[in-house]
């Protein structure tokens, strides 16, 4: 652990130094403060009560002016709502094919939900287009009882983009401020391993395996499901398969 301090401190003084105009060591620098945060602190930094890591973690955010965003959407809660189906943040406003959870044209959640609900990949298209029907979306969701909403309320991304591994959580929901409004649901699903760490800190429960869900102590049945971001590598029908499994459980399906 001290060698590899020691040398990611050089290596990370050398990025500092060329950071201004070589924006291609972004990625390595906050790869290499991401592991260091694991790092035990010996008060190896700047100051008695600060690690280097820690250090330059804030440096890192300093240097970049990397915002706080909040997130753009309330809680979507059916009236019937049996299910809260949660995952990290939404990706930048540019990629939003439409103003709702999972906007990204190349995100698999509503092409996936189209492929359970409908036996079509297609079913929450617009027609003849590559945008997402909210108004069908939101029918479906209402009919079925399916609530949605995010780990993150306030987050940093630490590269400027959608990526789960470079999101810092700030502020994560208030999960059962959001459960509240939703009295007959009794489980959420999480649809990623960072969302699925996120829930497992706030209701003190083991990280299940994907797929597998977990008994929280006031009952609450939480599950973790596939990612449905094009990049986790899974086919449309498998990942249909595990987020079936999970509606049947509740009794929508």
């Amino acid at each position: 652990t001290v060698l590899a301090l020691e040398d990611s401190r050089i290596l990370l003084t050398k990025i500092k130094a060329r950071s201004e105009h070589l924006t291609e060591f972004d990625a390595a620098r906050v790869s290499i403060e991401t592991y260091l945060r694991g790092i035990t602190c010996y008060g190896a930094g700047d100051t008695a009560t600060q690690c280097f890591a820690c250090h330059n973690v804030s440096y890192y955010m300093e240097e970049n002016n990397i915002e706080i965003e909040s997130h753009p959407w309330e809680p979507f809660v059916p009236a019937n709502a049996r299910v809260l189906v949660m995952g990290t943040f939404p990706p930048q406003p540019k990629r939003w094919a439409m103003d709702f959870y999972y906007p990204n044209r190349t995100n698999d959640f509503w092409p996936m939900m189209g492929l359970i609900f409908f036996g079509d990949r297609e079913a929450l298209r617009l027609p003849g287009t590559k945008d997402f029907d909210v108004v069908a979306i939101k029918r479906l969701l209402n009919e079925k009882g399916i609530a949605l909403n995010d780990t993150g309320r306030r987050v940093r991304r630490l590269m400027g983009n959608a990526s789960d591994k470079f999101l810092e959580i700030v502020e994560p929901v208030p999960l059962y401020d959001v459960l509240a409004l939703m009295p007959l649901c009794k489980a959420v699903a999480t649809t990623g391993e960072k969302a699925a760490g996120v829930i497992a800190e706030i209701t003190s429960t083991p990280l299940p395996k994907m797929g597998e869900h977990v008994i929280a102590t006031d009952g609450l049945d939480i599950w973790r499901m596939p990612s449905t971001s094009r990049a986790f590598p899974m086919k449309l029908e498998a990942k249909a398969e595990y987020y079936a499994r999970l509606f049947r459980s509740v009794g929508i399906l």
